[in-house]
């Protein structure tokens, strides 16, 4: 059954390939922006999260939701505002929507929106399923903030999918350019001490997950948005290095010095996080990239 789907945040990595294979597939989509634009295979509504309006318009014949719309957490340094803005760009938008779903008796049924893994904090080698709690420190903060923002939904009697993404392999975006760009020049070496477990995900793979979310209502609840083999720093490091054929300097950059340069955001690049992908898994969802090697293989060959 084809869909009506009103997409946030869809000028970013994930939104962008959505949209696309959406359309493809003989959805509607409909987005909300901050400003007004043009954007293929889209109608275009606008929003202002800070000052809670909203073009009421753009739930018109709307059916489902996917929410991935916030502040870039490792755009600018953590000051206290500048992490107050990346918690508010995501719950007081969960809110808007949701605030504009009832004022206009939207026939909306599911709510789809991202998470991140940041959810469970430092875990070290514990094996994280979706059940276990959440951590410690400003992103596992954000992430229950914005999780339970969205679990307000049940209320209003719609199906919810919480995706908790890890990072995302993409050609030329996001996590993946910054990794590789020290690489390039010759100044590649692991993080910390290395041993951190960096959950990660194919662009292609976790476009399938909220397009299965979309199109298969047995989604429900959360999922751990990632492979199902996570690295470590030192290998996803070295893997990015052989396939930019760069060698990988034999000592790492210590913990201090990333603090230094990045203050509390060098939890991003710290953090340990060993995902289970087994409940994904179990809803039939099949990956294109289980194993590292191949998934950069198929981004630097294109």
């Amino acid at each position: 059954m084809k869909k009506h789907i009103l997409i946030t945040g869809a000028t970013g990595t994930v939104g962008k390939k959505l949209i696309s294979e959406l359309h493809a597939s003989g959805h509607t989509i409909s987005i909300l922006s901050r400003k007004p634009s043009a954007i293929k295979n889209a109608k275009v509504y606008v929003w202002d999260v800070y000052k809670q309006q909203i073009d009421l318009n753009c739930l018109t014949g709307v059916d489902t939701v996917i929410h991935l719309a916030g502040e870039n957490i490792a755009e600018k340094k953590w000051t206290k505002e500048r992490k107050q803005q990346i918690i508010e760009s995501r719950t007081f938008s969960t809110a808007l929507l949701y605030k504009a779903i009832k004022e206009t008796n939207a026939p909306v049924k599911t709510f789809i929106s991202a998470s991140a893994v940041g959810f469970y904090g430092s875990r070290g080698d514990e094996i994280l399923t979706e059940d276990a709690s959440s951590g410690t420190g400003f992103m596992a903060t954000c992430c229950k903030l914005w999780e339970d923002a969205v679990d307000e939904g049940t209320s209003l009697g719609l199906r919810i999918v919480k995706f908790r993404i890890g990072v995302i392999l993409a050609k030329g975006e996001g996590a993946l350019a910054s990794l590789e760009k020290p690489i390039r020049f010759f100044a590649g070496a692991a993080l910390g001490s290395g041993t951190q477990w960096m959950p990660w995900v194919h662009i292609d793979d976790i476009t399938a997950m909220f397009k299965n979310a979309v199109e298969n209502s047995a989604f429900n609840s959360t999922y751990n948005a990632c492979a199902p083999f996570p690295v470590t720093n030192a290998t996803l490091t070295k893997v990015v290095a052989k396939q930019l054929h760069r060698p990988v300097w034999p000592f790492n950059v210590p913990e201090k010095v990333l603090e230094m340069i990045l203050g509390k955001m060098s939890a991003v690049v710290l953090n340990s996080t060993n995902t289970s992908a087994q409940k994904i898994l179990d809803t039939g969802f099949e990956f294109k990239f289980t194993h590292l090697e191949d998934a950069l293989a198929d981004i630097y060959q294109k």
